[in-house]
């Protein structure tokens, strides 16, 4: 059966250009009525234009669908707060909604000053709170929502001269660890995407060659079953670009116990480093309670 979003209202972050601008205009032909924000600034976050955002309504109205555009700032309580709120004027709900807002300020750490790593952390990790944050309430009284976050390869992985971008990308992997467990009694699955796509961010990094492959229309169709009712999975981040889809995991291995119930010497941390270190059976933990409880069961096995 082909998945639709009759019915259901979507907001869809950072939506003018790129990936977002691909999120929109699919689940929009699919039957969602959106609201498609974008700042419409440069890269770096600065600046501001409705005319991005006004362009991807019109290619929705134009193929049929309901849209409305949307050029509040995620990277406030405020802004953040006026783009859901432009959902429930317009629609009258909230039921999906994409966190996909970005902006980029590389540089080396040394060369960072901490006004660039504020900007980008304002956008992807406080813009990505604060609109799930003006949404929850809404999707917990209707007991429905989905919410993606975006991650990326920087945060998960780490890449050279992109401390503010990695800190705050592997920072939304964090907030939907805790939301999942939240929403689930409300019927509010969250989950995450690492996007490797062509946008306005990584057109420049990106060769020629590689272009071709890396359109964001392969990465919307894992965004859009993450918002599909029929999806029931939450708390996963899956990787996906060119074709390829992966699930990735956070994972801790079986771990060693020292000491004999003394505290142990940094020596004998050096002396069993290597078993410490050893990931031949590491697993997935669903929460930070039970990880403790494999510690303790570790520590004290009776």
């Amino acid at each position: 059966m082909t998945i639709r979003y009759d019915n259901r209202v979507a907001v869809v972050t950072g939506a003018g250009a790129g990936l977002g601008r691909n999120h929109a205009l699919y689940l929009a032909s699919r039957g969602a009525r959106v609201v498609v924000n974008d700042l419409g600034g440069a890269v770096d976050g600065t600046g501001g234009s409705t005319g991005a955002a006004e362009q991807v309504v019109q290619e929705i109205k134009a193929s049929g669908g309901e849209a409305v555009a949307n050029a509040d700032s995620v990277a406030s309580p405020d802004g953040a707060a006026k783009i859901i709120q432009s959902a429930l004027d317009h629609f009258g709900g909230i039921d999906i909604l994409i966190n996909n807002a970005g902006n980029l300020r590389d540089k080396s750490f040394s060369k960072l000053e901490p006004a660039d790593f504020d900007a980008v952390v304002d956008v992807h990790l406080s813009g990505s709170a604060y609109c799930t944050l003006a949404a929850w309430n809404h999707m917990k009284d209707a007991n429905y929502g989905r919410i993606v976050m975006t991650t990326s390869a920087a945060g998960l992985f780490g890449n050279f001269g992109q401390g503010n971008y990695a800190a705050a990308k592997l920072g939304v992997v964090g907030l939907m660890n805790a939301l999942k467990h939240e929403g689930l009694k409300y019927n509010i699955n969250v989950n995450t995407v690492a996007p490797m796509a062509l946008t306005r961010m990584t057109e420049d990094i990106m060769s020629d060659k590689i272009k071709p492959l890396v359109k964001p229309e392969y990465v919307t169709p894992v965004v859009a079953w993450f918002c599909a009712e029929e999806n029931t999975v939450s708390g996963d981040v899956v990787e996906a670009g060119a074709g390829y889809y992966s699930k990735v995991h956070i994972v801790e291995g079986k771990g060693v116990v020292l000491g004999g119930g003394e505290v142990p010497t940094p020596e004998q941390i050096q002396a069993n480093y290597d078993a410490i270190a050893d990931m031949s059976e590491a697993q997935p933990y669903n929460s930070a309670n039970d990880v403790m409880r494999h510690i303790f069961r570790s520590v004290n096995p009776r």
